[in-house]
């Protein structure tokens, strides 16, 4: 039988001879012709390896990570010699790096230090939600709820219950738009993971919500809605978080949450109130939920955000340009968060057994905050000392 492109005994080629279907009608089969647009057309380093990779590791064999996530998301502007097969009404098609005004001589470059890939995330994040669940059963085998004070009952009803608002609405409205126009299947995954800690976060308070309500009389589990919508204390808070909603440069949106409200605003909430006034009134399990969280952020989301940022901000060409309109940003949005955190200080005062002071966690909160902004070469703000 001929191959593609020879002639048989008679002269002729395959693709010219007409084929005759079941029904009796004849077909031409159309000649395969090659374009060079077709993916690893391109020739790229180690490209006729037998071990081949379209990315350079960081060290000398690619970890894991690095196989199933660098460079999935083809780039034309690496390896292919056809430009992106999908384009939108009103932008160019692919993932435009002008989606951001912070420039990058090389997106490829960042590694999540996480080492984030579709495994990773499902163990993650079914090994939390395993451990809440249990602590919970156990709360409840044991009536661990009955035993907080009717004061205490309330904060977590009413506070507690709110927050879950603050978590979803990050998630699903500024995480998962980041992360659509990020340049880069590793920055895209990194902040896609974000985003499912903040919606399973908020899923697990609104859970925790209801087995409370379950377990006691005196709580109501759709209260948090009506203090998320009408109290005045939450206001600027919901306000912020709707700012951030509104943001459209995906790099604009990580700094100015995971860099400024959740230093300010985040763990001065979880941490500087609820973690620590929960077991002075008896409840060792709501920082159970709520120290999940925390390890989400300080652990992996902030543990991201740092080096991504400190690549802009050392970049080799455009570190002045980057640094100038990141600390633009931090100005505009650390006053914000500093308003937000102010008007919360009243929830300190509703337990019967007190946390420590307001402004002693406020300003704990801010050293953090200049504590991460050093680690990127970024000066803290003058709304700092707001």
């Amino acid at each position: 039988m001929a191959q593609a492109g020879e002639t048989d005994k008679a002269g002729t080629r395959p693709t010219d001879t007409p084929t005759a279907t079941p029904t009796g009608r004849v077909r031409s089969v159309p000649r395969l012709v090659f374009t060079d647009a077709e993916a690893g057309a391109l020739e790229f380093p180690s490209s006729k390896s037998r071990s081949f990779n379209y990315f350079e590791p960081q060290r000398l064999k690619a970890t894991v990570y690095e196989d199933v996530t660098v460079d999935v998301q083809p780039d034309p502007g690496r390896y292919l010699t056809q430009d992106w097969v999908y384009g939108f009404a009103d932008r160019p098609g692919g993932y435009p790096a002008d989606l951001t005004e912070v420039k990058s001589s090389n997106w490829h470059w960042f590694r999540d230090p996480n080492q984030e890939w579709e495994q990773t995330i499902y163990r993650n994040n079914a090994r939390v939600v395993r451990q809440v669940e249990q602590n919970i059963a156990n709360a409840k085998n044991e009536g661990a709820f009955e035993r907080w004070s009717p004061e205490w009952a309330t904060v977590v009803e009413r506070q507690v219950g709110a927050w879950m608002h603050v978590e979803h609405g990050l998630g699903m409205h500024v995480f998962i738009p980041a992360q659509r126009d990020a340049p880069t299947n590793m920055i895209n995954n990194a902040i896609s993971v974000n985003s499912m800690h903040k919606l399973r976060i908020a899923q697990d308070l609104a859970l925790y919500s209801l087995e409370v309500s379950e377990a006691r009389d005196d709580i109501d589990g759709a209260a948090h809605k009506q203090v998320w919508e009408s109290d005045s204390v939450w206001q600027p808070t919901r306000e912020h978080v709707e700012r951030l909603t509104a943001i459209r440069d995906w790099c604009e949106a990580v700094v100015a949450t995971n860099l400024a409200f959740e230093p300010l605003v985040g763990e001065l909430f979880r941490s500087g109130l609820v973690q620590q006034s929960a077991p002075r009134n008896g409840d060792f399990v709501t920082p159970t939920v709520i120290g999940a969280e925390e390890y989400d952020y300080a652990e992996r989301d902030l543990r991201y955000t740092r080096p991504m940022f400190h690549l802009l901000t050392n970049d080799r060409e455009f570190a002045d340009h980057n640094k100038n309109l990141l600390q633009g940003w931090l100005s505009t949005w650390t006053g914000r968060a500093i308003a937000a955190s102010r008007t919360l200080q009243p929830i300190w005062s509703l337990p019967e057994h007190k946390p420590p002071r307001f402004e002693d966690g406020l300003d704990a909160a801010k050293s953090r905050f200049s504590g991460i902004l050093s680690d990127l070469n970024l000066d803290a703000p003058k709304e700092i000392a707001q």
